[in-house]
């Protein structure tokens, strides 16, 4: 089974690996964080943001078929 810290890391894929690396090392010298705990988080929040623009999406393709 994978740890969250893995999972959290699969979310982060091209730009959004560098973007985690540049940011995760400032905040875990600033915080009791890990910095692959930061990347896991920002990865997580990535997947979490791609997955609402996906259901936003499809939310108003579904009335738009509708007729709303």
């Amino acid at each position: 089974m994978q740890s969250p810290t893995q999972i959290g890391r699969a979310g982060l894929q091209g730009w959004r690996v560098k973007a985690a690396d540049a940011v995760a090392e400032p905040v875990a010298k600033r915080t009791p964080l890990e910095t692959d705990q930061v990347r896991a988080a920002l990865g997580a929040l990535f997947f979490v943001l791609a997955l609402s623009y996906v259901i936003k999406t499809i939310v108003a393709a579904t009335h738009e078929v509708r007729g709303g």
